[in-house]
């Protein structure tokens, strides 16, 4: 996995905790990192600690978290970022600006049924207003065997359709209709400004049929694969 980490110029972060949801976020990176993706793992602390020992705890747990992963992902170098921002949201919108990240990845809030895809609070923080892709596993992706992206489905005909026809060829994937497949690629509201991620109420609602992962995309910016 290290060769296919280093072909994407714009990278993803895969947002991490070390909860079992987001070991499917960190499967959605690996499955995308297929298609040339460069993954970097992610994790905020709200705050800093004002004595000195306690914060070493808090650093030395927040390093243990992300070695975690990317010890769980099999790349054990796979960069790895600490964010200290009061929001999730917030810390990981600076981060993907920092860094030129085009997408950011998340697992399913925890209480989402195995197969169904649920944005938790931080990604949903991001969905509205935000300026830059979305992903959100679904939930128990983890626990497939071997899972990749085989078919791809779109909502929308602007970034949606140019990024699936961007994997799907780098993928060989399949393009089809529909909420089943292995991953759906959705288009923020119709006249929203360039850039910036937005859905409508309908859009939502279809999500909410989802049994795939999927990602959200701002407005004419497709990924590029």
């Amino acid at each position: 996995m290290a060769e296919d980490c280093d072909l994407m110029a714009a990278p993803i972060i895969v947002s991490y905790d070390g909860t079992t949801h987001d070991d499917d976020g960190l499967v959605l990176g690996r499955m995308l990192a297929a298609a040339g993706a460069t993954l970097s793992l992610a994790y905020v602390r709200h705050s800093r600690e004002y004595d000195p020992k306690r914060e070493e705890i808090a650093s030395h747990d927040a390093d243990r978290r992300l070695e975690a992963g990317a010890m769980w992902l099999g790349y054990e170098t796979v960069p790895r970022q600490v964010v200290i921002d009061p929001s999730t949201s917030s810390g990981l919108a600076k981060l993907a600006e920092s860094e030129h990240a085009g997408l950011i990845v998340f697992g399913s809030d925890y209480r989402t049924a195995p197969g169904r895809v649920e944005p938790g609070t931080a990604a949903q923080g991001l969905l509205d207003g935000g300026r830059v892709a979305i992903g959100v596993a679904a939930a128990g992706l983890r626990t497939q065997e071997n899972p990749s992206i085989k078919t791809i489905a779109v909502s929308g005909n602007g970034a949606a359709q140019q990024t699936a026809q961007s994997l799907a060829s780098t993928l060989g994937a399949e393009l089809t209709e529909g909420v089943n497949a292995d991953l759906i690629l959705v288009d923020s509201r119709s006249g929203v400004p360039d850039g910036v991620l937005e859905l409508d109420g309908a859009t939502r609602n279809r999500l909410d049929s989802a049994r795939g992962s999927v990602i959200v995309l701002p407005g004419n910016a497709p990924l590029a694969f």
